[in-house]
C-alpha cells in the first residue's frame, strides 16, 4: 500500500509504503493515522516504508544488522546520503509486541506509544541521532514538540506517581473473590 501525499504547497512529500509482517494480521491503528504520524515528522521529501512487524522479525533483523539479539522496538535503515534536493529513502520496522509490551510497562495508550515509535524512525531515516547526551537532547525535545501536536504527552516525563494515602483516606471498596 504506497500513497504520496501532500498535505499543503510548503509541506514534504512522502511517498509511503505500509507493509505488515507475516505475524501482523491487522493494522494496530488506521492506515491513515500511521500516514499522518509520518508525514508530519518530516522536514524534506522521503519514500519511506513503514513496515510493522512481530518479535521474530524485528530479532532476525537486529541479528542480521546490528549483531544483537533482541527485539528493538524500532529500527530504521536509510539508504545513502541524501543531497540538496534529493530525497530521504528508508524502511522503518517498528515492533509491535516490543511497542505493546513497553506501553504497558510505562503505563500510557499503545497508540500513543507507536506515534512515538513512527516519529522516532522517520527522525532517524533524516539523520537524527541518539548517541551523543546533546544528540539526544535535540531529538527527545523534537519528538516531544511533534507528539505535542497530537495532544500526546512528553514520551520522556517521568510517570505520574500514584496519590499516597494519609490516615483517613477513603479507600476504594475491595473487589469480591470469585
Amino acid at each position: 500500500m504506497s500513497t504520496p501525499t501532500r498535505p499543503d504547497a510548503h509541506a514534504p512529500r512522502l511517498a509511503l509504503t505500509l507493509q505488515r509482517g507475516a505475524r501482523i494480521a491487522a493494522w494496530p491503528v488506521p492506515p491513515a493515522r500511521l500516514r499522518r504520524w509520518a508525514g508530519m515528522a518530516l522536514t524534506r521529501d522521503a519514500a519511506l516504508t513503514l513496515r510493522l512487524v512481530a518479535r521474530a522479525e524485528a530479532v532476525a533483523l537486529n541479528r542480521a544488522y546490528r549483531a544483537r539479539e533482541y527485539a528493538p522496538n524500532v529500527l530504521t535503515f536509510a539508504y545513502g546520503e541524501p543531497g540538496r534536493g534529493q530525497p530521504v529513502e528508508a524502511d522503518v520496522a517498528i515492533c509491535v509486541p516490543a511497542a505493546r509490551a513497553e506501553a504497558r510497562a510505562q503505563g500510557k495508550p499503545f497508540d500513543h506509544h507507536l506515534a512515538h515509535m513512527v516519529v522516532h524512525g522517520v527522525l532517524h531515516a533524516q539523520g537524527h541521532a541518539h548517541v551523543a547526551p546533546d544528540e539526544a537532547a535535540r531529538m527527545e525535545a523534537l519528538e516531544t514538540r511533534l507528539l505535542a501536536r497530537l495532544r500526546i504527552p512528553d514520551p520522556y516525563a517521568p510517570p505520574a506517581r500514584p496519590a499516597r494515602r494519609g490516615p483517613g483516606a477513603v479507600r476504594p471498596p475491595r473487589r469480591p473473590a470469585g
